[in-house]
């Protein structure tokens, strides 16, 4: 699918390696935050924190932070809108699994692709192919396969998935948890559009830092309201939270925001999809986690 992209601008190396890089730091997301005993609003702030360290550096380094002075203020109402919807997507999502149960909260959110194709198809005017399509359609499924795998009888188990909570609770509890995951694709879906519109005129450093930046704040007010405690960590936790900063924000959203200048919305976000199966792999051979996939994991 990507090698059918017309990319506008000529790309400083290959998109697919970067991808490819991008998917490997999205798995190790979830075993790291398996092993984290902090709330899941505390560790995205913390996450969000230690990026925006690194993203400082390198704009200092580069001088991009130059970039901002050519940004009007209708850009940068929407790239701090971006951030915001990201933090958004960090909150809903991991807050939806205390709600409901996890084949719902993934099949839900994995929707993400396929709201990205449409909105992008009527803001952007980027449209992709039936080759495309096809392919998306599957990748969705292939995700929906994996997070449905432990539920008793597949696909038929479905609708009680969608109305029990995530140990067989409400139904109410349950709808709420699955309102917060199809929050969660939304925001998603409005982070990886304004992206992709914001990126083909503003270098990667300087986005990156007021995307990161409106994130870091939001979850912070976030953080504040809900009550958690931000401090005191033990070492093993910053040590996650670095980690987390390092793989799947610096490696992997910010390798897809890289693409984004290159290459469509919907094809940046269906590289997504791929975290589960890099996830499942090291969850798999991580000592402290070692969760062997199913049959039903390994087919989706």
């Amino acid at each position: 699918m990507i090698t059918t992209a017309r990319p506008q601008n000529s790309p400083p190396a290959p998109p697919l390696l970067v991808l490819t890089a991008s998917v490997i730091g999205f798995s190790f997301a979830a075993p790291l935050i398996r092993l984290s005993a902090a709330a899941p609003l505390v560790i995205a702030t913390w996450r969000m924190g230690f990026s925006l360290v690194i993203v400082a550096i390198a704009l200092l380094l580069t001088g991009t932070w130059r970039k901002w002075a050519t940004l009007g203020r209708a850009d940068c109402l929407l790239a701090g809108a971006g951030g915001v919807m990201l933090a958004l997507h960090f909150w809903s999502w991991n807050t939806s699994l205390r709600y409901t149960s996890v084949a719902a909260s993934v099949s839900l959110v994995n929707l993400q692709p396929a709201l990205v194709a449409i909105v992008s198809a009527q803001w952007l005017g980027e449209r992709p192919t039936t080759r495309q399509s096809i392919g998306i359609a599957i990748a969705i499924l292939g995700a929906m396969l994996v997070g449905m795998a432990d539920v008793p009888g597949g696909f038929s188990g479905l609708g009680a998935a969608l109305t029990a909570g995530p140990g067989g609770g409400s139904g109410g509890r349950a709808l709420l948890g699955d309102a917060l995951a199809v929050l969660g694709a939304v925001a998603a879906t409005a982070y990886y559009l304004v992206g992709r519109r914001i990126r083909q005129r503003l270098d990667l450093w300087p986005y990156v830092g007021l995307v990161y930046s409106a994130a870091f704040v939001t979850l912070l007010l976030l953080t504040k309201a809900t009550g958690e405690a931000m401090l005191p960590q033990p070492t093993h936790e910053l040590a996650i939270f670095a980690g987390l900063a390092l793989g799947p924000t610096l490696l992997g959203h910010t390798g897809l925001n890289w693409a984004l200048a290159y290459l469509p919305a919907f094809i940046v976000n269906l590289t997504v999809l791929g975290e589960p199966i890099g996830a499942t792999l090291l969850a798999a051979i991580i000592p402290g986690i070692r969760e062997i996939p199913g049959f039903g994991v390994l087919i989706g």
